[in-house]
């Protein structure tokens, strides 16, 4: 059976074999976003045979009656499934789908992928893609590709030649300038039972504010905020971070306001594979967002590129007409309310450096060639063995011209669990007209608001 995986770039883009510093592509390289790349790198062209689509530019303005503030409605809303893929037919589909579909499909009779016809959806505002070629030639990684320099504001390696080049393209991603998000997680016991857990999250994303020169960033990515609204035995406690570029250089700055001490504290236990906030031991804390934090741990190959049937316009899952109830069933959520699309992706496989200590011996990325947005990742344990399967199923806001999840889950082969985190259905509506500077997210500000 063939793979599917296409080979690397050849010739004067050829794979670099060791991960150092790294110089930025060619100016003739450069040159080719936006002509027969997009201006994210992506290749602009469909596949051979039509089922991926030409990349137009995405959806760069919302449908009809769409208003700031709305849950975003689907613009694909009267498709209809191309097909269904499930157990009874996987193997005619495997060699686009992943191992961690394949052994969902397994492990649930029932587990099922509908699978739409493909849309690239995907778009940024023009200042995103004009520093993306700008930084382009310039942009390297740096300390053995913990750290970036060279670039800021756009996608730094839109021409990856490297599997940590991907992983950096994904961490400093575009998802608007700052934005407030209210969201549900919910950890579902076997029979379906679960406790909802609400957050509020803020983010102003550093990377790429307006106007921002690369000596300004003082090694911080993001700021980000999250306060827990629900249960009650929970509620108050409020997490700050300051997210650094290099973490091994200077690890990432957390506080956490405990409402029972009244006290803000540091939290330097926000990293790597230490339990997510109230998840249940259901992800770690790096599979925030798919993945996030320093990339030390790991040694990264860039596998190639492949067309596999991705989570994609998941507008069905995000919908305001549906009760969180809906979406959470036994073992799985509803596959019946999923999307899928073929789609190109960028494979990168991560094994644990030997001596480095991670509850993942390795972690496969699948990761969107429009976006650079993570869309699935297979997790295996110290054994070898595949533990966890990840999904993002993402849409495109249409007031920040970003492409996020509105839905991630992580499902527990092992234990034959799942935790969803994302679930606005109920909620709030994402608010990206959020006014915030790096002194809104200091510890003082942390002790203030957390004595309100």
């Amino acid at each position: 059976m063939k793979s599917g995986i296409r080979p690397l770039l050849t010739g004067s883009a050829l794979i670099a074999l060791v991960v150092g510093l790294q110089a930025g592509i060619s100016p003739a390289d450069a040159d080719r976003l936006g002509k027969d790349l997009t201006p994210l790198g992506g290749e602009k062209a469909g596949n051979a045979d039509g089922s991926i689509p030409a990349w137009d530019g995405g959806i760069t303005t919302p449908p009809a009656g769409y208003t700031v503030g709305m849950h975003h409605p689907d613009p694909f809303a009267s498709e209809q499934p191309l097909f269904t893929i499930s157990a009874a037919n996987a193997d005619k589909y495997a060699d686009k789908l992943s191992a961690g579909h394949l052994a969902l499909m397994k492990a649930y009779p029932d587990y099922v992928m509908p699978v739409y016809a493909s849309h690239r959806t995907a778009s940024n505002p023009q200042r995103i893609y004009d520093a993306t070629k700008q930084y382009a030639t310039t942009a390297h990684l740096t300390e053995g590709g913990n750290g970036i320099a060279g670039a800021v504001v756009g996608a730094p390696f839109p021409i990856p030649q490297s599997g940590l080049e991907v992983i950096w393209n994904h961490l400093t991603r575009y998802r608007g300038i700052a934005a407030v998000r209210y969201l549900g997680q919910a950890a579902p016991q076997r029979d379906g039972s679960y406790t909802m857990v609400q957050f509020e999250d803020e983010f102003l994303f550093n990377y790429t504010r307006e106007g921002i020169q690369e000596k300004d960033l003082d090694n911080t990515l993001i700021f980000f905020k999250q306060a827990v609204t629900e249960p009650a035995r929970l509620a108050g406690s409020i997490l700050v971070v300051h997210e650094t570029m290099d973490q091994v250089k200077e690890p990432r700055r957390a506080w956490i306001y405990n409402t029972g001490q009244r006290r803000v504290r540091r939290a330097p236990n926000v990293a790597y594979d230490n339990p997510g906030t109230a998840a249940d031991g259901m992800r770690t804390s790096d599979q925030f967002d798919m993945l996030n934090g320093a990339p030390d741990r790991y040694d990264w190959k860039l596998i190639g590129k492949r067309e596999m049937y991705v989570p994609y316009n998941s507008y069905k899952l995000h919908s305001d007409k549906l009760k969180n109830s809906d979406i959470l069933k036994p073992l799985h959520i509803n596959q019946d309310l999923t999307r899928y699309e073929l789609h190109r992706v960028w494979v990168v496989d991560a094994t644990l450096k030997p001596g480095a200590s991670h509850v993942y011996s390795r972690r496969t990325f699948y990761v969107d060639e429009d976006s650079w947005q993570i869309l699935a990742v297979d997790q295996y344990d110290g054994r070898g063995q595949l533990w966890r399967v990840s999904e993002a199923h993402c849409i495109s806001y249409y007031d920040a011209l970003t492409f996020w999840s509105t839905l991630e889950v992580h499902t527990d082969l092992i234990a034959g669990r799942y935790l969803a985190i994302g679930l606005d259905n109920q909620n709030k509506m994402y608010d990206f007209t959020l006014k915030r500077s790096p002194q809104d997210y200091t510890p003082s500000a942390l002790r203030q608001e957390g004595v309100r």
